[in-house]
């Protein structure tokens, strides 16, 4: 059974909609999707990825940089496994120093690809 979650729509073209995620990093976190299902960006004509979903991308960061005092701002996709929703989707967050946020990399990951 699919459950119908309510979002805040911030942009919308022919071929991409952005909305605001139900859970954000910090206020202002937007979700930048296809509307054409894609699982990885592999799959992604090149049109699409850089003029729609990237193109949408820019837009919002520059609504964001408008409407938000941000130091910052952080876009990222995972991809493979790591794609919690099964569909292609760009997360951009607003940062700040100081927020909290980081990469976290163990000794072991950093070293998985050295043989």
């Amino acid at each position: 059974m699919k459950e119908n979650i309510t979002s805040s729509f911030v942009y919308e073209d022919e071929l991409v909609m952005a909305f605001m995620d139900i859970e954000p990093i910090n206020e202002g976190y937007v979700l930048v999707v296809s509307k054409i299902h894609y699982l990885d960006i592999e799959e992604i004509p090149d049109e699409l990825l850089t003029t729609y979903l990237m193109g949408g991308a820019k837009e919002i960061v520059k609504a964001l940089k408008k409407v938000y005092a941000l130091d910052g701002y952080s876009i990222m996709q995972n991809g493979g496994e790591f794609n919690d929703i099964g569909h292609f989707h760009l997360h951009i967050f607003l940062r700040y120093k100081g927020d909290g946020f980081s990469w976290i990399c163990s000794e072991e990951g950093k070293n998985a690809f050295i043989e």
